[in-house]
C-alpha cells in the first residue's frame, strides 16, 4: 500500500445514515496558515454558492432572499432545497455559518422542519480546520426511514456522491484560494459518528 505523499491534501471524508435513515455526512481539511489566521463564515458560504454554480455548470443556483436560502434549478423558482435565513457564529477560535433546511422537492415529505448544513472554520495551533457537515437530513430518494436497499444504494450512487465530489472541490479550491498551494488532494475516510456507510 501505498504511502500519501507529503505534499499531498488530505480531505476527510464520512457519509453515512443514522439509525433513523437520516444523513449524516462531514467533510474537512487542514490549511497551513499563519498563527492567529482566520476566516469569515461569510466568505466560506460565498465561496461554496460559488462551487455549487461552477460544478453543476449553472444548472443549480443559490439564491438568497429575505426569507432565506434556496438552491434553484437555473434562472426558475423551483427550490431543490430550501433553508432559513443563514445563521451566523463566532465563538472564540471558530467561525460558522449553520443553514436550516425547510424545503425544497429534495426533502421528504413531512421532514422539512430537520436538517443542517454548516461550514465551520477552526482555529488550531498549526493553521485552520474548515469543515462542511450536513446532519439530519432525510433525502426524497430515500422515501422514508425505512428504505429499501435499491433505495440506499440508488440515493448513494446519485445526490450522496454528488455531494461528496462538490464537497471535496469546494474545499480543495478553497485551500488553493487561501494559501495559494498547488497540491493533488486524496480523500481519506474517517469515522467521526457511528452508522451505515452510504
Amino acid at each position: 500500500m501505498s504511502k500519501p505523499e507529503e505534499d499531498e491534501l488530505q480531505i476527510a471524508c464520512q457519509q453515512i445514515l443514522l439509525p433513523d435513515a437520516s444523513v449524516f455526512s462531514v467533510q474537512w481539511v487542514d490549511l497551513s496558515l499563519p498563527a492567529g489566521s482566520r476566516v469569515c463564515a461569510k466568505l466560506l458560504l460565498e465561496q461554496y454558492f460559488k462551487s455549487i454554480r461552477r460544478y453543476t455548470l449553472g444548472l443549480v443556483r443559490p439564491a438568497v432572499s429575505i426569507d432565506g436560502v434556496h438552491f434553484r434549478v437555473m434562472s426558475t423558482r423551483f427550490a431543490l432545497l430550501s433553508f432559513e435565513p443563514a445563521r451566523y457564529e463566532a465563538d472564540g477560535e471558530l467561525e460558522a455559518v449553520h443553514l436550516y433546511i425547510n424545503g425544497g422537492f429534495l426533502v421528504q415529505a413531512g421532514e422539512c422542519g430537520r436538517g443542517m448544513f454548516s461550514l465551520l472554520a477552526q482555529t488550531r495551533p498549526d493553521g485552520l480546520r474548515v469543515t462542511v457537515e450536513l446532519s439530519d437530513y432525510c433525502p426524497l430518494l430515500l422515501g422514508s426511514n425505512t428504505p429499501s436497499k435499491l433505495r440506499k444504494l440508488f440515493y448513494g450512487l446519485t445526490q450522496s456522491y454528488f455531494h461528496k465530489v462538490v464537497t471535496v472541490k469546494y474545499l480543495f479550491h478553497l485551500h488553493r484560494f487561501l494559501t495559494g498551494a498547488k497540491q493533488r488532494a486524496r480523500v481519506k475516510k474517517v469515522q467521526v459518528r457511528q452508522g451505515t456507510d452510504i
